[in-house]
């Protein structure tokens, strides 16, 4: 499906990414998913049969609001174990030798071993027994006609007996999601609301089901906002100290597609 995208300007992003990086500098923060509203226009306007035509692992229809299709699962409890698959890094499957470069990359990598470990210590927070089953793995995701090479890791950790009755404590321990928050965490959600200049709502945030015994969860990407007529992709990226400006608004654009074959 094809969509004409009206970003923000790249001035504007260039303004907050080098806020972001004066940040690092000084110390308060060293990794930030900075994001921005896009304008899409698309031949099919019903938020109901963009959700009802897309594929994706985890979706989300809210009342003609939002839709999200997600392929980043947020935390999964199960047999008293919880899990999270934190996602950083994609590349085109299409690229030569794609899956070598991504994995080769010392930007990419640095900035998914942050989200791992900052994921690992809010694990250590409700939980015991916390470590990194697999460590940078690959999934293929379909990006409309495109296929991304994604990487993630799966951490877990053991829950008490008595979790079900501390659902809501858990959750409220963990969010939000450190993979579209940064690291440290509460420092640098300030910086966020002070250099984006705009709310995410609902995105970024996440949804998921609790049927007494078992919970799995997604982190609310891939996400487009209805008002008015008009509809809004939201998306960005991780920056790091060694982040480039233009890959980055790029990638950022590159988010802004609709997971239908």
């Amino acid at each position: 499906m094809s969509i004409k995208k009206k970003a923000v300007s790249f001035a504007r992003y260039t303004a907050a990414f080098n806020r972001v990086i004066k940040e690092m500098t000084e110390g308060n923060t060293y990794l930030l998913n900075l994001t921005f509203p896009t304008e899409i226009e698309l031949e099919e306007t019903s938020l109901l049969n963009l959700f009802l035509a897309s594929q994706a692992q985890f979706k989300l229809y809210f009342k003609d609001q939002f839709i999200t299709f997600s392929p980043e699962r947020f935390i999964q409890i199960k047999n008293n174990r919880i899990k999270t698959y934190p996602m950083k890094g994609t590349i085109d499957a299409l690229i030569p030798n794609a899956e070598e470069k991504i994995l080769a990359d010392e930007k990419e990598k640095a900035e998914h071993t942050m989200v791992v470990d900052l994921l690992r210590n809010d694990l250590s927070i409700v939980s015991k027994k916390v470590k990194v089953n697999q460590f940078r793995y690959l999934d293929k995701i379909k990006a409309g006609p495109k296929t991304l090479l994604q990487v993630s890791s799966e951490i877990e950790g053991v829950l008490e007996n008595n979790w079900r009755d501390k659902i809501g404590d858990i959750l409220l321990a963990l969010l939000p999601a450190g993979s579209i928050s940064g690291a440290p965490k509460r420092k640098t959600l300030e910086i966020i609301n002070t250099v984006e200049g705009y709310k995410r709502g609902f995105f970024s945030g996440v949804f998921g089901y609790f049927d007494g015994n078992q919970l799995d969860s997604a982190v609310m990407i891939r996400f487009i906002e209805k008002k008015g007529n008009q509809l809004i992709y939201k998306s960005g990226g991780g920056i790091t100290i060694d982040s480039h400006i233009t890959s980055e608004y790029q990638e950022m654009l590159d988010k802004v597609y609709i997971p239908i074959l």
